[in-house]
């Protein structure tokens, strides 16, 4: 069996945790045009690894899921609210995204810059509707939102502190783009599960590698992928002269950092036994993903 077939039960929580998306956008009182952008940008599609990730880490610290929900879908506004802005011509200029029209194609650029807008805020809401630790969930979500800002403006704009070197210039934008919001879910979960300070921070360690090792994958099939078969357009960060992973450590030694950061990711999850058996699952299903 591979490791999609065994994440094959994901479905069940995707659906659930679409529902809750739908949900929190029908429940809020915004202009019809708004709400229309919003569902657009959030309800098209997607792995939804960052709720996934939310949902599992509560469980495998013994937590029940339904706490970590409103956590859940609140950092998957965070994540369609950033891929809005991100396909906007001022930055990467992009007109497809999981295989439709990007959103200001859709709808126009000043709508999307709103529904990218209303989606934080409202983020926000229901990340304060959590029912355990609603201040340290917000502040989780509040913190990995601006992380992620600052590695867009790393990969965009450039501007790093000090002189690093090309690996460490990567490794800074992907720890902050990708891999804060991916930690992020992974300490929200386990703060809605009720996690002791050692289970945190093998969850914390976990989401690390994980987040550095979804870039790496997605670096990789950039490059060797087509855009119909991504639902995005391929090699668009390498023509764009952005640093990518290829560029800089080739494509084999990239494989080989996926390697590296799964064993990671695996290795952070011994001391909870088999309660994070779906984390190992999804780990594995990430690293051999093929869009």
């Amino acid at each position: 069996m591979s490791a999609l077939q065994t994440a094959a039960p994901d479905t069940q929580l995707v659906s659930e945790a679409e529902a809750a998306l739908q949900m929190a956008i029908e429940r809020h009182m915004l202009a019809p045009r708004l709400r229309e952008a919003m569902q657009y940008a959030t309800l098209g599609g997607g792995k939804r690894v960052r709720p996934l990730l939310t949902l599992r880490a509560c469980e495998a610290v013994g937590g029940d899921r339904a706490d970590a929900m409103p956590a859940a879908i609140a950092l998957e506004m965070i994540h369609c609210f950033s891929l809005v802005h991100d396909d906007l011509p001022a930055l990467d200029n992009d007109e497809l995204r999981r295989g439709r029209p990007t959103t200001h194609r859709a709808h126009g650029e000043a709508l999307a810059i709103l529904a990218g807008d209303a989606l934080t805020s409202v983020a926000l809401e229901v990340a304060l509707g959590s029912r355990r630790r609603p201040a340290d969930i917000a502040r989780e979500l509040a913190s990995a939102t601006t992380a992620m800002i600052a590695g867009q403006v790393y990969d965009t704009l450039g501007g790093f502190p000090g002189t690093p070197d090309a690996a460490a210039k990567l490794r800074l934008i992907h720890d902050n783009k990708t891999g804060a919001l991916i930690r992020c879910a992974c300490r929200m979960g386990a703060l809605c599960g009720g996690a002791d300070e050692s289970r945190l921070a093998s969850l914390s360690r976990y989401g690390e590698a994980m987040g550095l090792m979804f870039q790496v994958v997605d670096d990789i099939l950039d490059e060797t992928q087509s855009t119909e078969h991504l639902g995005k357009a391929a090699g668009k960060d390498r023509d764009a002269g952005k640093m990518t992973y290829p560029g800089v450590f080739g494509l084999d030694e990239s494989r080989r950092h996926v390697e590296r950061m799964l064993s990671e990711a695996l290795a952070a999850l011994a001391p909870l036994g088999e309660a994070a058996d779906p984390l190992r699952a999804m780990a594995s299903a990430l690293a051999t993903r093929t869009r």
